[in-house]
């Protein structure tokens, strides 16, 4: 910490960055001087090309000023509706949920297609929820999904139509294709006038409705990123280009991990919306750079040749050493609403460097493409090559395939560049244990190892995987559904639609050669014991 706290260090706005002039001094070429030289931090304010939040923060996004008193009277209009589910996977959901997690105001994001997760949710206050949609365009078949299996729960409970329209609230481009949809369903709809990507859409009326909604105070947030916004154009006293060009020299020098740890300070969720901002904006064309997100401080994987290690937490005179954990290379602390400009901006710096379009995803789309078309044509059911309990295990062609042998010989296959992605497709919170792997692996590995639900990851790491550098080797874990829940209107099932977003991205990945290991539990308790057993044996 000694080291960090002597680095100089840049604040703007009530945040600041320590250490990352440190990390961009310590590379052969100044990255900074070199964005400073082709005036990127003025091109970036000035939206050119365009920057989400920027003038969101500046001007109030989504609609100007009106979206304050909008979002009041909405607020006040659904009073009765207390328990506020957002729909969808992806930024806007990440965001709200880290928002709702630092402020302490409830908040329910369903972004699993989980049957047992679904009914849940479904069970959960239904007479007194509001169901938010968010989307420029359309709803994700997920989305859609889900809308329509609560529109049948308010229609079942005895609700008109007109009276389940009032539980949905549509945030979306007016004329879109999803505004004609939510005037089809008697919904609310919330005009999103402000142009944004989804990984980006904090400050804008897609990530604030369902906040303010949740009982948020935003306008606290837009006044955090008021504040900050002034620093963004300039090229001293900037500590979003500071992060940036940090992130961009580490990045060119072979430190292309980032780990994230929260350093405790009461910024609660931030690291899986920057996990899939990171990846979103710079994992394409074979480039990238990996986030990595610690659910503690003390878990492997803070340190490593290629690893930079950034703490973030709320607002202090000096960083904080996570408890427990090692000092961070750069920490980042300050208000929430700081937090997202900051780091989009960053984003955006370090695609520049990298050279690649922070806001394309040319490759997130492929395992969507491949789902539909396993539920339109399904294949037949594998064999698996063997049994272990409750675990099928399915290993490639001319792989060990019994259980030890099949994980040993994935592991061994990760080479001094290589990283393990575990990607879960369960229920978060009943199979919640499985995140326990993450920090298994990553103490047998000693490389980077990340960890996803599904698909949840497949809208974050998941454009990393497919676009990024083709290094990874990946742990799939399926399960059997007991009991599945239909699709209203649909021909397949909640369970159906998670068995083919699991089968299509390892379609995409089998594409790709990459090696992969498909675990199925039969029985998801007993499995999932029985599995992180087995890592655990294999340090013997």
């Amino acid at each position: 910490m000694g080291d960090l706290l002597a680095a100089p260090a840049e604040s703007a706005g009530g945040l600041t960055v320590h250490g990352a002039r440190a990390v961009d001094d310590g590379t052969p070429t100044s990255t900074r001087q070199a964005l400073l030289d082709a005036d990127v931090p003025a091109r970036l304010a000035a939206q050119a090309p365009p920057l989400w939040d920027l003038p969101a923060a500046a001007g109030r996004p989504g609609g100007g000023d009106d979206l304050l008193p909008r979002l009041a009277e909405l607020a006040a209009e659904l009073a009765d509706l207390h328990h506020v589910v957002l729909l969808g996977t992806g930024g806007t959901p990440l965001a709200a949920q880290a928002v709702a997690r630092t402020t302490g105001h409830p908040l329910t994001v369903l972004d699993t297609t989980d049957p047992g997760r679904v009914r849940a949710a479904l069970d959960d206050r239904l007479a007194r929820t509001v169901v938010v949609l968010t989307g420029a365009a359309e709803a994700t078949p997920e989305m859609d999904d889900h809308r329509r299996a609560y529109r049948q729960a308010f229609l079942d409970a005895g609700l008109s139509e007109a009276e389940a329209g009032r539980h949905f609230v549509v945030v979306t481009e007016p004329g879109s294709p999803l505004a004609t949809a939510a005037a089809e369903w008697e919904a609310i709809t919330v005009p999103a006038d402000t142009p944004v990507t989804g990984r980006s859409s904090a400050l804008s009326a897609y990530g604030l409705v369902p906040c303010a909604l949740a009982g948020v105070p935003v306008a606290d947030l837009l006044d955090q990123a008021d504040a900050f916004a002034a620093s963004l154009p300039r090229p001293q006293d900037n500590p979003a280009l500071a992060l940036g060009a940090a992130l961009a020299a580490a990045a060119t020098t072979g430190r292309d991990t980032v780990a994230l740890v929260g350093d405790g300070t009461g910024v609660e969720g931030l690291g899986d919306w920057v996990e899939h901002l990171l990846a979103g904006a710079t994992g394409k064309e074979g480039q990238g750079i990996l986030p990595v997100v610690l659910g503690a401080p003390d878990e492997p994987g803070l340190t490593g040749p290629d690893v930079l290690t950034v703490s973030y937490g709320g607002a202090l005179a000096a960083p904080a050493v996570p408890a427990g954990g090692a000092t961070p290379d750069v920490a980042v602390n300050g208000p929430l609403g700081a937090h997202f400009l900051a780091w989009e901006y960053a984003a955006a710096v370090a695609a520049t460097v990298l050279g690649v379009d922070p806001f394309d995803r040319p490759d997130a789309a492929e395992s969507a493409r491949h789902t539909e078309a396993i539920l339109a044509d399904p294949p037949p059911v594998p064999t698996p090559s063997s049994t272990t309990g409750a675990i099928e295990v399915y290993a490639p062609p001319g792989t060990p395939g019994d259980l030890p042998d099949a994980l040993r010989h994935l592991l061994a296959g990760l080479d001094d560049d290589g990283y393990l992605a575990v990607t879960a497709y369960l229920d978060p919170h009943a199979e919640a244990a499985a995140a326990r792997l993450r920090p298994l692996l990553a103490a047998l590995t000693r490389r980077p190892v990340t960890f996803g639900w599904g698909p949840r990851y497949l809208h974050s790491t998941g454009q990393y995987h497919k676009g990024g550098p083709q290094a990874g080797s990946f742990l799939q874990i399926t399960g059997t559904v007991k009991v599945d829940l239909p699709v209203p209107g649909k021909p397949y099932t909640f369970g159906e639609r998670q068995a083919a977003q699991a089968a299509g991205d390892r379609r995409a990945l089998a594409g790709r050669g990459r090696p992969l290991l498909h675990l199925h539990l039969t029985e998801r308790s007993a499995g999932l014991t029985r599995l992180i057993d087995a890592v655990g044996s294999l340090r013997a």
